[in-house]
């Protein structure tokens, strides 16, 4: 009845239905099931899982249905024991949002679990942004959301990825995500490491490039207090070797792509 009520007098709000707080069960089925009986355009998904869960699924969104609804993934995080925000946690997010980005035909938002808490008043943990009287203090899983809202870009780029070791433990901890930014014109390549050794890459451009932005976030899974650090980038011609260092996300931006 709201849905219907809604639709009829203002057209242009989108209604978003809720599939349940879990990325499965009864309230998961059948709120896809409602969804679809009522030609609701977009679903509200809601799940915490465990870094290990963001690793092994990062084809989550490959198989949803293009025809809708669309997916917002309004709440989401990586819990571990006593549910810190560390490097661990936040790199796993970065590492499943590589697969996000790659299906944003499907998944038109996201936003991570809730964003501000006053430090030792809380009701939920984590949050991205802890405060009190007399400070702010955003968290790692806050530096890469961070990232990923100013790199978003609007187009996805198809990419490859060819590996010397061919392991699914370790093809899984590696995830990539180019788009291009019609407003800027740049190109952005997000690289996200999650092994504890460092990579040697070589990223391949489709054009001859002069030079970029680099800017990493990266430290020991267990760290707390780390912020990004940006840095200029020389390129020469159309492949930029770069290392990943262990337990890193690094972001490239081409400007005016070249």
């Amino acid at each position: 009845m709201i849905n219907d009520a809604v639709r009829e007098k203002y057209p242009d709000i989108t209604v978003v239905g809720t599939v349940g707080p879990f990325y499965e069960g009864a309230d998961y089925i059948e709120g896809w099931e409602f969804a679809r009986e009522e030609n609701v355009p977009m679903v509200d998904e809601h799940y915490y899982v465990s870094p290990g869960w963001m690793i092994h699924n990062q084809h989550y969104y490959d198989n949803y249905d293009r025809k809708g609804p669309k997916v917002y993934l309004g709440e989401y995080a990586a819990h571990l024991p006593g549910r810190p925000s560390n490097i661990e946690t936040a790199l796993a997010e970065a590492l499943y949002l590589t697969s996000v980005e790659r299906n944003a035909d499907v998944v038109e938002m996201t936003s991570y679990a809730p964003l501000l808490a006053k430090d030792r008043n809380t009701q939920w943990t984590p949050d991205l942004i802890y405060f009190s009287n007399n400070d702010v203090r955003p968290t790692v899983d806050y530096y890469v959301q961070k990232l990923y809202g100013n790199n978003s870009g609007n187009r996805y780029v198809d990419s490859k990825v060819t590996l010397d070791n061919n392991d699914d433990a370790v093809s899984k901890r590696i995830g990539v995500s180019v788009v291009t930014d019609d407003k800027s014109g740049d190109m952005i390549i997000k690289l996200v490491n999650m092994l504890p050794v460092n990579v040697n890459t070589t990223v391949n451009l489709p054009y001859s490039a002069k030079s970029a932005t680099l800017t990493r976030l990266s430290g020991s899974p267990v760290d707390k207090d780390v912020k990004p650090v940006t840095s200029t980038l020389k390129v020469n011609g159309s492949a930029i070797p770069t290392t990943l260092p262990k337990y890193s996300m690094t972001v490239i931006r081409l400007k005016n792509g070249k």
